[in-house]
């Protein structure tokens, strides 16, 4: 499968380190951008930083989906509260064979598509699609989900920064247990080591993305609540107690639901703990006055408890707080 065309939808920190990637192993790379970004790209390039190494790749950038056309890859890029926009414009980039590679936190909306126990595969989680438009947009057939380890912040529009890890998961959201790597993951993965990344290919990316959400799904919000780095949040014995608690609501729903978690969230705290005390990304977007990813990171685990008979008072608690907080502030919609 030949992948040659890639482009970027959402030129921030993360979509901006895949797509020097996949410059790098030799795509012709377009961006989707607007404002200062869309200045930047087009002036300057787009631009890694890592250490002493810096690297500028030429691209093509454009605030209209149309002029760029039917790309091989596009890569979704951007926060959950952006996925109805992106919706509405994303179609004159997606052609019968695009791959749609998801590059995004918390549950997407194709996380019941496959993975899942069958009692829940093919339902529509109202919290991150309400209205089903986005599935609607973006066929599920062509998705390729991902999980992305890496840490990376914006220097300026156009600069990325990476700071630590530098692997991404990729997996088809539809397969289920027992399914062979389909030809185009394979092609997938393979062009992203090509631009330098460590690619893992997954045999259930659902089981991966659960897995990381178990621990940002309470550190995001406690942060836009608090205000307070990761360190100091697990460093006070009472919200590491009270985040325990929302952690093991969501082990037990990954049970019913067929993504089992093996470790304890001790387990869980002490790899947080290893990183250093960071801003998470939330508490970033609240300081920078950008909508909250909420629904993805928290509601969907909340709608997911409803579905398999989990009771959440401890996550409803959470997300409660977290929502009220961000309503304050005009960051989350009344």
């Amino acid at each position: 499968m030949t992948l040659k065309k890639a482009c970027i939808y959402g030129a921030g920190a993360i979509g901006g380190w895949l797509g020097v990637a996949l410059a790098k192993a030799g795509c012709e790379l377009a961006a989707v951008a607007r404002g200062e970004t869309l200045a930047a790209l087009r002036s300057q390039g787009l631009t890694l930083v890592h250490g002493d190494m810096r690297e500028t790749v030429a691209l093509r950038a454009q605030e209209d989906p149309a002029a760029l056309g039917v790309q091989d890859v596009v890569v979704i890029a951007v926060k959950a509260p952006a996925m109805p926009e992106v919706a509405r414009r994303i179609a004159p980039l997606i052609g019968p064979q695009t791959l749609v590679l998801t590059a995004m936190n918390g549950v997407p909306w194709w996380f019941l598509a496959g993975g899942v126990d069958a009692s829940l595969r093919g339902l529509q989680l109202k919290t991150v699609d309400p209205q089903g438009e986005i599935a609607q947009a973006i066929p599920t057939t062509q998705v390729i989900g991902s999980v992305v380890h890496a840490s990376c912040s914006l220097d300026a529009p156009g600069v990325v920064r990476r700071h630590f890890g530098n692997s991404i998961i990729v997996g088809e959201p539809m397969a289920l247990p027992g399914d062979a790597s389909t030809e185009r993951l394979l092609a997938l993965a393979e062009l992203l080591r090509a631009g330098g990344l460590e690619a893992k290919v997954s045999d259930n990316i659902q089981r991966d993305a659960w897995y990381k959400l178990w621990g940002n799904m309470t550190m995001n919000p406690v942060s836009a609540i608090t205000g307070a780095t990761t360190d100091k949040i697990l460093g006070d014995e009472l919200v590491r107690g009270f985040i325990t608690s929302v952690m093991l609501e969501a082990k037990e729903i990954g049970s019913r639901i067929g993504l089992p978690i093996a470790d304890t969230p001790q387990d869980r705290h002490q790899v947080t703990l290893k990183l250093g005390g960071f801003k998470t990304s939330m508490l970033q977007d609240v300081e920078a006055g950008k909508p909250v990813e909420l629904d993805a990171l928290v509601g969907a685990v909340r709608e997911m408890g409803v579905l398999c008979g989990v009771a959440t008072p401890s996550t409803d608690a959470l997300l409660g707080l977290a929502r009220l907080r961000a309503r304050q502030l005009g960051l989350y919609p009344a």
